[in-house]
């Protein structure tokens, strides 16, 4: 695994760590930290989130942790051991959200399909 790799990853960690325990914002949802890319000049990291929630709710909590953004970077300063803490940007990651509804809209193929299946109704023309 490359530093850069390792970087991303403890970031990653530290970042769930600190929105899971730490952060009391009432705006935070139920977010989860999905990715963070950090540029191989260490300099800034891009943290991808998911938001279990409505649009509001998202809304909300990406204003709560942009907000938060200069608490966030003074916490991982002493966890990282780095010269400079990169400047962080949060991002939307809906590829949870997609997934959810690629999931539902099968599971209502799979059932249409079974009704057909049982002679029930004629298929859709």
């Amino acid at each position: 695994m490359s530093r850069l790799q390792r970087v991303n990853q403890l970031i990653r960690e530290e970042i769930s760590h600190l929105i899971q325990r730490e952060l009391k914002d009432p705006r935070l949802g139920f977010v989860t930290v999905t990715e963070v890319d950090v540029a191989k000049d260490l300099r800034t990291a891009k943290v991808y989130v998911s938001v279990l929630g409505s649009e509001a709710e998202w809304q909300g909590s990406l204003e709560a942790l942009e907000n938060a953004r200069g608490f966030i970077r003074n916490w991982l300063a002493p966890r990282l051991r780095l010269r400079a803490i990169p400047h962080l940007t949060f991002h939307p990651d809906r590829s949870m959200a997609h997934a959810a509804h690629i999931q539902t809209v099968l599971e209502g193929l799979r059932t249409e399909e079974r009704s057909a299946g049982d002679g029930g109704s004629e298929p859709p023309s």
